[in-house]
């Protein structure tokens, strides 16, 4: 179940470069597809005993190495249920390097290719899905609001194809807001990154704004939907001088685009906050939000329900229940930003 090693795909995909062009990245997927049924899923099989193997297809938005612990978590979630790769399941991990495009050709991979479950995270990939195939199940490892961008009728009956976890992030805007407060007491002009071809970018605005109206902040949105976007969308910030951003969740390109935004965040010199640990982890200033992992690998227990003949219909969404707040001192101190004592004390991770 080694993302890196157990298919060949997910290296080279992983290496088509965000400034190749797009006919040498659809190059690059179709030629890595064609080789598949040969090299990784027909070799699997061919390689396992006799008895039923499941085939499960794990749809990556960004890369191995910035979803190694979400693939781990995922990983161990089935191991803790007695799933063995190469005993009882292979686990079929592609990655799209930021790509709605990319997220959508390898699901019509996945359905050609019949999988006994499909893996999701983010909106764009189970709603992707959802459209690819009505029939196999998927596994939402982690989605904002399934029910507000229309990808299961409720959270108790899901219905359809669809189940797996919310990391409920509409209803954690205002606690990113109140966190900014907390680093500027004064402060009421917020710049907030989103990205319009996002599906659920319209759900979380629609809460930031509400939250921002309560605490009588004034929220300015920025749109940017692609590399070039982002230059230029940081450079109307600048302009604007806020006295904090906050970053709107958005997978696969934002979280794909990490270091680019907060190499382009720290020019603004202001308090920011981020919806993923990995932007802290990647030099960015606080982040609050669910543990991602951890959905992750509860997730394993979806595909463990699923597999002993579960229906994804009947299957109720869980909701995230580990939260975690996260600050980098580093770059605190390298953009003079003082860590307010109340944000110290309830901080869950500090990186020096």
């Amino acid at each position: 179940m080694n993302p890196k090693s157990g298919h060949y795909r997910a290296d080279l995909l992983s290496r088509v470069g965000a400034g190749a062009t797009r006919p040498s990245k659809r190059r690059a997927f179709l030629l890595a597809a064609a080789a598949w049924p040969a090299l990784a899923w027909a070799g699997a099989v061919r390689a396992q005993p006799a008895g039923k193997i499941f085939q499960i297809g794990y749809v990556g938005n960004s890369s191995a190495t910035s979803e190694a612990a979400y693939v781990e978590a995922f990983q161990q979630g089935l191991r803790e249920r007695g799933y063995v790769e190469g005993k009882n399941i292979v686990v079929n991990y592609l990655w799209a390097g930021g790509s709605n495009e990319k997220v959508s050709e390898i699901i019509a991979e996945f359905v050609k290719r019949n999988v006994d479950v499909i893996i999701t995270s983010g909106t764009f990939a189970p709603l992707a899905a959802k459209k690819a195939t009505s029939t196999i199940p998927i596994v939402m490892a982690s989605v904002g609001d399934p029910v507000g961008t229309g990808i299961v009728a409720s959270l108790s009956r899901p219905g359809g194809n669809v189940t797996g976890l919310s990391s409920l992030e509409q209803g954690l805007m205002g606690k990113r807001l109140e966190i900014l407060r907390d680093f500027i007491p004064d402060h009421n002009r917020v710049a907030v990154l989103a990205n319009p071809l996002q599906p659920y970018t319209q759900v979380t605005l629609r809460a930031a704004r509400s939250a921002a109206e309560a605490q009588r902040i004034t929220v300015q949105v920025f749109e940017a939907g692609t590399l070039g976007e982002l230059d230029s969308v940081f450079t109307a910030i600048v302009k604007a001088k806020p006295d904090a951003l906050m970053v709107l969740p958005d997978k696969p390109f934002f979280y794909s685009n990490i270091e680019t935004i907060v190499r382009l965040a720290a020019k603004l010199r202001i308090p920011a906050i981020y919806p993923f640990v990995e932007f802290v982890e990647k030099g960015g200033l606080v982040h609050y939000g669910a543990n991602v992992p951890s959905n992750f690998h509860r997730a394993g227990g979806y595909v463990d329900k699923i597999l002993k003949g579960g229906k994804p219909s009947e299957l109720p969404i869980e909701q995230a229940t580990h939260f975690e707040l996260t600050l980098n001192m580093k770059t605190a101190k390298t953009l003079g930003i003082k860590i307010p004592q109340s944000i110290l004390v309830r901080a869950d991770k500090v990186i020096e």
